[in-house]
């Protein structure tokens, strides 16, 4: 991971905008954190999605068209704790079905202490973690003909660019066979008073998150970033649906990065660009999945229309 990280580190500080990509914020800090930030009161997107696992579990069972008497794998790619699967494992396993939990995550520390909470609270689970790359172990699983149903939650598409995010759903396409599902999980446009409080939160918690990927690279790079150099914005396009975090320089300075014997300048107000977190409406899901072999069958939303899930099928 450490030469992987250091490229693209240096990649997206070379850039003329620079930039950071955000799979680098999980780290054991970083994942601590994101635990944090579900919580808040601020970050509707959990508790909208785990509200549909909750109180809709059979919808969304009957949706993803699944048979008791087959074995079926069930992937999910970027499980991190597994909060809202649970509840569908839970009654998968109370109505008998037989299948196989494939948590995918780039986290091996978010995997393990999965593996560990499911042995305890779903004994009767048959869980068999994968860490690494998504399509690497989708790949590696496509021809040993079991149907899947593919997990891909918390709106986790959207931090993709758009033609980032068909590519990755054409791929997805690529890696499965007929008949398979997708539950594509996605926030939904909204205003600019419910939205931007998520990536802005009162206590800070998404500021700690987002300055973290520097801290990272100190620890993990040798670098010298002094972070009360640096602070956290968010920004959100109401129109456009897309919510967008930075990392400001508050002031002109030079950051050494030891493991790669750079050096790179900041001038007061220049900008990294961390992530971006798209918002859907139904037009860009179509828009999403053009490309591929996949068609929507139905569309489950949380009781104040924020967050939907998606049910897509292979053809």
């Amino acid at each position: 991971m450490t030469n992987t990280f250091k490229e693209d580190v240096r990649k997206g500080l070379e850039q003329p905008l620079k930039t950071l990509p955000s799979k680098y914020f999980y780290d054991k800090k970083g994942d601590a954190l994101f635990v944090e930030i579900m919580n808040l009161p601020e970050y509707y997107l959990t508790r909208c999605e785990l509200e549909i696992f909750q109180n809709k579990t059979n919808a969304l069972i009957e949706a993803l068209q699944l048979k008791t008497n087959s074995h079926f794998e069930l992937i999910e790619l970027g499980a991190g704790d597994g909060l809202k699967t649970k509840h569908l494992l839970k009654a998968l396993i109370d109505q008998h079905f037989n299948f196989e939990y494939i948590p995918i995550d780039i986290s091996a520390n978010a995997l393990q202490l999965l593996q560990k909470d499911l042995n305890k609270t779903l004994p009767n689970v048959a869980v068999t973690p994968k860490q690494g790359d998504y399509f690497e172990v989708l790949a590696s699983l496509k021809h040993n003909n079991k149907p899947k149903v593919i997990l891909f939650l918390g709106s986790n598409i959207g931090n993709m660019d758009d033609v980032i995010a068909q590519q990755f759903i054409y791929n997805l396409s690529a890696n499965l066979q007929k008949n398979d599902m997708l539950l594509l999980g996605v926030d939904l446009i909204k205003s600019e008073d419910i939205v931007l409080p998520a990536y802005n939160d009162s206590k800070g918690i998404t500021a700690q998150f987002n300055l973290n990927i520097l801290e990272r690279i100190n620890n993990e790079l040798e670098a010298n970033f002094n972070l009360d150099n640096f602070e956290h914005l968010p920004k959100y396009d109401a129109v456009k649906g897309i919510a967008e975090s930075y990392i400001l320089s508050t002031k002109a300075q030079t950051v050494s990065i030891k493991a790669m014997n750079a050096t790179f300048d900041f001038d007061e107000g220049e900008k990294i660009h961390t992530e971006i977190s798209r918002k859907y409406n139904d037009k860009l899901i179509h828009s999403v999945i053009a490309n591929t072999d996949f068609t929507i069958e139905d569309k489950i939303l949380d009781s104040k229309a924020y967050f939907a899930d998606y049910i897509l099928k292979r053809h």
